[in-house]
């Protein structure tokens, strides 16, 4: 039976790994360490960069005879991807601690993978070139994956106690706005110097709240920066490392280690708008009375 090996890429003709994200052959489903076959189905991803390449079963085989050495162990399943292009590969969950995943250098250095020109060994050139687009597929995925996990685990140990901070600081923010709106009420009139006074205490307060998750919210803008160009969001990374309610922090920004956007900015301005709107009604009513 003869497999059709839909490729995103064309077959290269250098030994050198291909400077983007290579494509995969498409066998049947296959599990790591023992692959199955299985017919491939053909002409699918119309307007793809892409070719296919046919085989007969026999050389399907012995593409995963090749790869078996130098697939990693955390590879569980490999399945025709949905598209009708290329692979789709599991893995066992990352933790994001391990290794970065990498092609092993023995699969560049194996001779029955080692590049052969088409006009030496036609055979063996589609079948080389197929097992290196899998083989390059297989840990470019698995190295998005990691990726992902890296940002979550760094995010778990960036976040600590930034829940029970931000709690503080929700309340604390309550808190400042209740004695900043009683001060327009007709009550405030006769304790004017007094609740002057707790409204500079609750600003205290919130502004030592905002500053004290600050010190977590740096940890976790850092964090944000050095995973720039994950696949995940911000909110997304926070809901996997188990704060979905992250979404709804004041995080600033740390790009190229400039820090800034943080929250007791955003309280200090607060602060001198009350301020500034206190001093001027003390001024405006000063003039009436007299």
């Amino acid at each position: 039976m003869a497999h059709t090996i839909p490729l995103r890429a064309p077959l290269d003709e250098s030994e050198l790994p291909p400077p983007t994200p290579a494509a995969t052959a498409k066998p049947g489903g296959t599990t790591a360490g023992q692959p199955r076959t299985g017919t491939s189905v053909a002409q699918q991803g119309v307007g793809m960069l892409g070719i296919t390449v046919t085989i007969t079963a026999d050389e399907h085989r012995q593409i995963w005879e090749r790869l078996t050495p130098h697939l990693p162990r955390y590879l569980t399943k490999v399945e025709n991807h949905p598209s009708g292009w290329g692979l789709r590969f599991e893995f066992a969950p990352f933790t994001g601690r391990e290794e970065e995943p990498a092609r092993p250098r023995a699969s560049y250095e194996d001779p029955r993978l080692r590049y052969v020109p088409e006009s030496e060994d036609a055979t063996e050139h589609r079948l080389r070139e197929a097992a290196r687009h899998i083989l390059g597929d297989l840990y470019d995925e698995a190295r998005k994956e990691w990726k992902d996990a890296a940002y979550v685990a760094d995010l778990r140990q960036a976040v600590q106690d930034a829940p029970d901070r931000w709690k503080t600081y929700e309340r604390e923010m309550k808190a400042l706005q209740s004695a900043y709106d009683y001060l327009r009420t007709p009550q405030a009139g006769p304790e004017w110097p007094a609740a002057i006074s707790r409204l500079v205490d609750a600003q205290e307060r919130a502004l030592a709240a905002a500053v004290a998750f600050d010190d977590r919210a740096v940890d976790i803008a850092r964090v944000h920066d050095k995973h720039l160009y994950a696949d995940l969001s911000h909110a997304g990374a926070l809901a996997k490392a188990g704060y979905p309610e992250g979404a709804h922090w004041h995080i600033g920004s740390a790009f190229g280690g400039y820090l800034s956007g943080f929250l007791a900015e955003e309280v200090g301005r607060l602060i001198k708008q009350q301020e500034d709107h206190i001093t001027k009604v003390a001024r405006l009513a000063g003039t009436a009375r007299s």
